[in-house]
């Protein structure tokens, strides 16, 4: 399969294509964040000029408990479906085209997104949305003071693992339309985690290859 040549700009690293997954990733990855807690619209990058834009306004009260967007570098196609086919038993499924998304925890208030952060995975959600596989990692901010430390999905709090769940099964959902197909089949843990974040990134190379300068953030002393 030919690969896809990624739009790239010499002023500023693509948030998806310019920037580097992290190289202890799939242990500690790096993720861009399009979304914080507060926020009562959806962001989301454009994926042809690397802005970060306006979706929509939230339809109705629900708001994710957690900073949320996407690992660089991924994307879900054949291999992440594969895997979501292989664990859930379900025929037809396909990737949906799109970076891996993440959530990260953190007990830190960041005011607004469109940053980049360490973050180690501890689990997922392994969503289905129509026949798509959606998955959500689950992360913990590296070194954060609260959440550092966790290692696996069970040692986080029972309430916000639902509330998590709640968000992502509600969010798309409109009460005048025909309800959406979406479901969280499985929770995963870590391991199963690193497993998804691999295939995510060999999809992306399979379809984009590996860009020839991905800038890797850093950190300024000081």
């Amino acid at each position: 399969m030919a690969t896809k040549k990624p739009q790239t700009h010499s002023f500023q690293a693509h948030p998806w294509h310019g920037i580097s997954p992290g190289e202890e990733a799939p242990e500690t990855v790096t993720a861009y964040i399009e979304m914080v807690p507060t926020d009562t619209v959806k962001y989301e990058l454009d994926k042809d000029t690397g802005i970060l834009r306006l979706d929509r306004p939230q339809q109705f009260s629900s708001q994710c408990p957690t900073l949320y967007g996407f690992i660089p570098q991924t994307f879900c196609d054949e291999l992440v479906a594969k895997r979501c086919a292989e664990r859930t038993g379900h025929k037809g499924i396909k990737g949906d085209g799109d970076p891996l998304d993440i959530c990260v925890l953190t007990e830190k208030v960041i005011p607004s997104g469109a940053l980049l952060v360490h973050a180690v995975p501890v689990g997922g959600f392994r969503m289905v949305d129509g026949n798509e596989a959606d998955d959500k990692i689950i992360a913990v901010l590296e070194s954060d003071l609260v959440y550092g430390a966790l290692q696996h999905v069970a040692q986080l709090p029972t309430a916000l693992v639902e509330r998590l769940k709640h968000y992502f099964l509600t969010y798309k959902q409109i009460p005048s339309q025909v309800k959406r197909s979406v479901e969280i089949v499985e929770m995963y843990d870590q391991s199963e985690a690193h497993e998804v974040i691999s295939r995510s990134m060999k999809d992306y190379q399979r379809v984009y290859g590996q860009p020839a300068s991905a800038r890797k953030p850093r950190s300024r002393k000081g």
